[in-house]
C-alpha cells in the first residue's frame, strides 16, 4: 500500500515538474502570454513594450490602458510575465573580473586616452557632442582607424560599421590618418562598413539588424555620426517631442545591447542649441535631452580653439573624474 501511494506521488510530483516545464518553455515573448495575442504584440511592441521583464513590471490598469483588454486579463498576463522571468545576481568581484575584459580604444592622443579611463571603452556608449567644426566627425574617423590596430597598439584588432546621416564620411581622410598610422589604407577601408542613412527609419534599422553583420565581419565598433541629426530634422515642434524621444530612447537601448551583447564600443557624435535659459556662462546644450545624457557612458563637449586645436572635457563618467585635455586635429589625425 505505501509503494503504490509512493508511486502516485512521484508520479504526480513528475506531472508538475513536465507542466511547470512546458509552461516555462511555451512562454518566449510578449505574444505567448496570456489574453496577449499577436496584434497586442505588436500594438505594445510599437509602444516600447517588447520584453517579458517590461510587461512584468507594469501595473494591472496600465497594460490594460495601453492594450486595451480587461484589468482581469492584464492580471493573469502580468502574473505569467512574472513567473517566467528571473533576476540573476553576481556579487561586485565577478563584475569586476569580466570588466578586465573590456577593450580599449586609442584616441591617438594620450592626454584625452589618460583622461577617460585609457580610450573609448567597450560595453558603452560614448557620446560626443559640440559645434561644427569641434573635431568630432575627426575623432569619428580617427577611431575607424584605431579600431584596427592590434591591441597592444591600443586597437581591437576588429572591423567597423560606420552609419553617416549627414554625408560627412569622407574615406580620403580615413586613408591619410591610416597611412600615419603605418596600417595598410586599402585594408582599413575594406574594413570600415558604411551606411548613409537619410532617414531615422533607415538609421533605426541598420542598427536592429546589426547582429549578423557584427558576427559575420567582426565588427568591435559601431560609430553613428551624427545620433540625433535626422531626429531632429524629422520629428519639428513640440507636438513631436514627445515621439521623438520615444523613438530615440529605443534606438540608443538598443545600441547598448549590442554593446554588451558583443562586448564592442559605440561612439556617437551629437549636434548642439544654444539653451535661451542660460544668461551666464556657455549655453551650449547637447541635443536629446535625459534620454540621451541617461544612455552614455561617458560623454565628451568638444570645443573648437586656435589654430588646429581642439579643447575636450569630460562632462560625465561613471568612474573617471571631470576634466578637459587640448587635443590637435592634423592632417595625419588627432594628436596631442
Amino acid at each position: 500500500m505505501v509503494r503504490i501511494k509512493d508511486a502516485i506521488l512521484r508520479a504526480f510530483c513528475t506531472q508538475i515538474r513536465v507542466f511547470k516545464m512546458a509552461k516555462e518553455k511555451s512562454i518566449q515573448g510578449i505574444e505567448d502570454l496570456p489574453g496577449i495575442g499577436e496584434a497586442t504584440a505588436e500594438k505594445l511592441k510599437g509602444l516600447g513594450i517588447d520584453t517579458l521583464e517590461k510587461i512584468a513590471t507594469l501595473a494591472p490598469h496600465e497594460l490594460s490602458d495601453m492594450s486595451g483588454m480587461s484589468v482581469d486579463a492584464a492580471k493573469k498576463a502580468i502574473q505569467a510575465a512574472q513567473e517566467s522571468t528571473t533576476v540573476k545576481f553576481e556579487t561586485a568581484e565577478t563584475v569586476s573580473e569580466r570588466r578586465k575584459e573590456l577593450g580599449k580604444i586609442t584616441t591617438g592622443s594620450k592626454d584625452l586616452d589618460e583622461m577617460i579611463g585609457g580610450g573609448i571603452e567597450t560595453n558603452a556608449i560614448t557620446e560626443a557632442y559640440g559645434r561644427f567644426s569641434s573635431g568630432k566627425s575627426q575623432l569619428a574617423f580617427q577611431l575607424a582607424v584605431n579600431a584596427q590596430l592590434p591591441k597592444e597598439k591600443g586597437g581591437l584588432d576588429g572591423a567597423v560599421l560606420f552609419v553617416d546621416t549627414e554625408g560627412t564620411f569622407r574615406p580620403e581622410r580615413v586613408e591619410a590618418m591610416a597611412k600615419d598610422a603605418g596600417l595598410d589604407t586599402k585594408k582599413v577601408l575594406e574594413n570600415i562598413y558604411v551606411v548613409r542613412a537619410i532617414t531615422t527609419d533607415e538609421q533605426i534599422l541598420t542598427i536592429q539588424r546589426a547582429d549578423k553583420l557584427i558576427l559575420e565581419k567582426g565588427i568591435k565598433l559601431i560609430i553613428i555620426d551624427s545620433l540625433t541629426s535626422l531626429f531632429r530634422s524629422e520629428f519639428i515642434g513640440r507636438g513631436a517631442l514627445g515621439e521623438r524621444q520615444q523613438k530615440l530612447n529605443q534606438h540608443v537601448h538598443r545600441l547598448q545591447q549590442l554593446a554588451d551583447k558583443f562586448n564592442i564600443a559605440i561612439f556617437v557624435t551629437n549636434q548642439v542649441m544654444d539653451n535661451p535659459g542660460i544668461l551666464f556662462g556657455d549655453p551650449t546644450t547637447p541635443i536629446g535631452g535625459n534620454v540621451l545624457a541617461h544612455a552614455a557612458t561617458t560623454r565628451l563637449y568638444l570645443r573648437k580653439s586656435k589654430e588646429d586645436k581642439r579643447i575636450v572635457r569630460l562632462v560625465d563618467s561613471p568612474n573617471m573624474p571631470e576634466g578637459e585635455c587640448v587635443i590637435k586635429v592634423t592632417p595625419a589625425g588627432i594628436k596631442d
